[in-house]
């Protein structure tokens, strides 16, 4: 009696899944990769602003002057190549005291480097490797993305729940739709965008005047990092790519970056 509910239901969120996927397409720069994303840039902004003024009161500032110095230094040179990509940025640079090795860009150029990770970028070059590959996610839009297709999941995950509620299978449907859509979606969705950060991180600091082959020495600094960590999950298991991946994709990358390369005094 209640199958044609079930089929409703179900027709709804199809219906409705289709709409946004109509509505919610955009274009990355740089790579012209076709992405869902159905979160309009200024309200994305708008959660980023809000983050990182929420950062700054939680987490400690560092005031070493020289850290500050050369963060400022290195961020406005990938910002002014970046800008063209996302010209309504309101660029900001924040060094934040933690062990942990990390950094970010939210949505509207808010980027926090973590002193941690400090000691294996080295100089220049390799902050801006940093930099550059967060910059990237931000102009790219990889926040909103993750979020689009976390909801679209959800939806889709609605949709067999009512589909199968009657089947005394129905449990193990729903636990193998959520390890299947993580595996087979999530995950390697994720390591496309990080795939698609490093070859616009490259080209950033590239264009601003730092030698792409730094890149290369960086993320294998950063695989040595990790693995004196105990960093190891399997390969499928992990939103970013297996280091050694990371540095052979950049090695192929080099000559479109290099051939941008305009070193700077």
């Amino acid at each position: 009696m209640h199958r044609p509910c079930f089929r409703e239901g179900l027709a709804g969120v199809a219906v409705a899944l289709g709409v946004i996927l109509l509505s919610g397409c955009s274009t990355v720069p740089v790579t012209g990769r076709s992405q869902l994303n159905f979160m309009s840039a200024g309200e994305e902004m708008k959660l980023g602003l809000s983050e990182f003024d929420k950062m700054k009161k939680e987490v400690p500032v560092s005031k070493d002057p020289k850290l500050n110095a050369l963060v400022q230094r290195v961020g406005q040179r990938i910002a002014a190549v970046a800008k063209g990509d996302m010209p309504n940025a309101q660029w900001e640079f924040v060094v934040f005291e933690s062990k942990e090795a990390n950094a970010f860009c939210l949505p509207g150029g808010k980027v926090g480097i973590y002193t941690g990770i400090l000691p294996i970028t080295l100089d220049d070059a390799g902050l801006a490797t940093v930099m550059g590959h967060e910059v990237a996610h931000a102009v790219a839009r990889h926040g909103g993305e993750r979020m689009s297709q976390a909801m679209g999941l959800q939806m889709l995950g609605v949709g067999v729940a009512a589909t199968t509620r009657d089947s005394k299978y129905a449990q193990a449907i729903a636990v193998g739709y959520g390890l299947g859509s993580q595996l087979a979606v999530a995950l390697p969705h994720s390591r496309l965008q990080e795939s698609e950060a490093d070859r616009m991180g490259l080209l950033y600091m590239a264009r601003a005047g730092y030698p792409p082959s730094a890149a290369v020495s960086f993320w294998q600094r950063f695989g040595e990092h990790s693995r004196a960590q105990g960093g190891d999950t399997a390969w499928f298991l992990r939103t970013h790519p297996t280091d050694q991946q990371r540095v052979e994709n950049l090695r192929r990358l080099l000559p479109e970056a290099e051939a941008v390369y305009r070193p700077k005094p």
